[in-house]
């Protein structure tokens, strides 16, 4: 994934792109950079690794060095950027988030065309280069990025600074992530996450649609390209990745976690199913506010039976090396024995992809005396990786547990039943179900039904992308 956050200001703003920036580090942990226009030092940019060091740690100096009244910042899990763009049209700073599928075909075709460029170690195309090349094969940023929305095959949103020190943003096509405006007294500002505005005193205008695009000036927000009315928002953001404090089309991410919880213990009563529960519990740190809506409408008291030790150990995905984050995540959880031993426990995740964090955990509650650990996902079985977005790091689908059940199960036939494995209430979804329960040593599973999470949310469900879960685009 990846995130950022932009500023066009009468006053200098860098120290505002340093925090807004800074807010979106939950969605990336590989690079991270800032870019800025001043009248007298031009264009100025850094970009850091910080897959082992915070954001702040690496940019801590660039306030007292960069200068500007206008500025980018962004957090990204794939290539370096913003990166600095010399075209027809200008010099600017460009950042992307999103996903192309058919890079390949794209930058054959550019080359044909004429164009070169810059290969990284691995000889692939940064991808933000890469979209720059297709708004640059236009005559103008507008058209450009018109045609990046024609013939990108995936997700584009793309915050632009210009020489002049106005900033585009553009949100992709179908609206699959959030681009959000505000001001203050002093000029605009634009983001990924409303919160990091918020915390910064900047005033909620309003979202970009789908395929939006405008220009932000300290002074106005001027539409170059209205919104499409076709949008398909990523459901995920609420139920995983999306921060607890911001909002996304008007429906806060805290709260629709609590209600989400909700919708699953009411479902788990009228089955009669997990109702001799000493705690309810949340896997932290997403899965923790689904957990309390869950304790809340069961009236079953909540708890921590392990705590995660975050100061100095890293994420746990961040290694890729499996083995290596499999020790890291057991490393940082540490038991609260008195919640445990002889418990009863419900543990409610914000989603089960491959299941191996996950079983591991349920054997750490086990070897430290839980007389039963049931388990619950937060949104529905996971059926297909994402070619949207680039939250997972799945290289293969048949890498999700829902799949190799499946498989196990009736072989590729069962995968033409997809549809029946979803809902738990089918012969198919209830013997998925048992055989993870199986595998992973759980009491008994079950996962938020889409017609849960979709009410959870409160958007219409044409609105909402839930490719990952059913397949439908």
């Amino acid at each position: 994934m990846g995130g950022f956050f932009g500023v066009s200001s009468h006053r200098d703003c860098i120290i505002d792109v340093f925090y807004g920036a800074d807010y979106h580090s939950h969605l990336g942990t590989k690079r991270a950079g800032m870019a800025a226009v001043d009248s007298v030092k031009g264009f100025q940019r850094e970009i850091h690794n910080i897959e082992n060091s915070p954001f702040r740690t690496k940019f801590d100096a660039v306030p007292g060095v960069m200068k500007g009244t206008s500025c980018i910042g962004c957090i990204s899990d794939s290539d370096p950027q913003p990166i600095l763009i010399r075209s027809h049209f200008g010099t600017y700073a460009i950042s992307t988030i999103g996903r192309i599928n058919n890079a390949k075909e794209l930058v054959n075709m550019l080359l044909e065309s004429g164009c070169h460029f810059n290969a990284m170690d691995t000889g692939k195309i940064n991808d933000t280069e890469l979209i720059a090349a297709i708004i640059n094969h236009k005559g103008n940023l507008v058209d450009g990025i018109k045609y990046v929305h024609e013939v990108v095959d995936g997700t584009a949103s793309i915050l632009i600074l210009k020489e002049d020190g106005n900033l585009i943003a553009a949100r992709d096509k179908l609206g699959r992530l959030p681009i959000v405006l505000a001001k203050d007294d002093s000029g605009h500002s634009v983001s990924f996450e409303s919160f990091a505005q918020q915390k910064l005193g900047y005033e909620y205008l309003r979202e970009l649609g789908p395929a939006e695009i405008v220009e932000i000036t300290p002074d106005e927000v001027k539409v170059l390209s209205p919104a499409r009315k076709k949008k398909k928002i990523c459901s995920f953001l609420w139920t995983y990745y999306g921060f607890p404090n911001s909002s996304y089309e008007g429906v806060n991410v805290e709260t629709m976690r609590y209600k989400n919880g909700e919708i699953m213990a009411k479902a788990d009563k009228e089955s009669g199913v997990a109702q001799d529960i000493d705690y309810v519990s949340g896997i932290p740190d997403s899965g923790t506010p689904h957990a309390i809506g869950y304790s809340n409408k069961a009236h079953i008291p909540f708890a921590r039976p392990f705590i995660k030790y975050t100061p100095t150990w890293p994420r746990s995905f961040t290694p890729s090396n499996q083995a290596q984050r499999k020790m890291i995540a057991r490393m940082k959880q540490i038991p609260v024995h008195e919640l445990i031993k002889g418990k009863k426990l419900l543990f409610v995740d914000d989603s089960i992809v491959r299941g191996t964090q996950l079983g591991e955990t349920v054997s750490f509650l086990y070897e430290h005396g839980a007389k039963d650990v049931h388990m619950r996902s937060a949104c529905p079985p996971i059926m297909f990786g994402c070619k949207y977005l680039n939250f997972s790091n799945s290289r293969s689908e048949m890498e999700l547990i829902t799949r190799q059940i499946i498989m196990e199960l009736e072989g590729e036939e069962g995968f033409n039943h997809i549809d029946e494995y979803l809902d738990g209430k089918t012969e198919r979804g209830k013997s998925m179900r048992q055989a993870i329960c199986n595998k992973f040593k759980f009491s008994s599973l079950e996962y938020q039904s889409l017609e849960g999470l979709i009410e959870s949310i409160g958007l219409d469900e044409c609105e909402l992308c839930t490719y990952c879960c059913n397949g439908k685009e």
